[in-house]
């Protein structure tokens, strides 16, 4: 298994950094590792939304599991190859808000025994970009 985590620290009010962060339609406008993501079900981010997002050798349908605004969504894609969990909670600040992003990448099958250990390094690297593109995007820069 592996696992990613951040904060950034957005002058955003803790509303607007959950919008754009729990519509994940906005996927690829920050984590260069989707090249397109839309929406699949439902008619906006919350309670029944889906969404297609399209990663370096296939693509994943993501399901929202939780959605409670401006807190907290969590959305999961289980595939055959993997499962993907994606945590976002955001924390009010009297400046604007923390949002911290909770990824984690599980290879099934075969493939865990094989592959698991260099997959935590490589999730490392690219949740690293992914998290440079979030504080871009949320004008903010990461604390942790």
């Amino acid at each position: 298994m592996a696992r990613f985590t951040t904060t950034i620290r957005s002058p955003w009010s803790a509303e607007q950094a959950f919008d754009y962060m729990a519509d994940f339609r906005n996927f690829e406008d920050w984590d260069p590792g989707v090249s397109a993501s839309s929406l699949v079900a439902g008619d906006e981010p919350g309670p029944g939304a889906a969404y297609s997002v399209k990663v370096p050798g296939t693509t994943l349908r993501y399901e929202t599991r939780e959605f409670d605004r401006p807190r907290r969504t969590v959305v999961e894609a289980i595939s055959p190859r993997l499962r993907s969990y994606d945590i976002v909670e955001v924390h009010p600040r009297d400046d604007g808000c923390d949002v911290a992003y909770d990824a984690t990448l599980e290879l099934n099958g075969f493939l865990k025994k094989i592959a698991d250990p260099i997959m935590g390094i490589m999730f490392r690297r690219i949740g690293s970009k992914a998290a440079a593109g979030m504080a871009e995007k949320l004008e903010g820069q990461r604390i942790a």
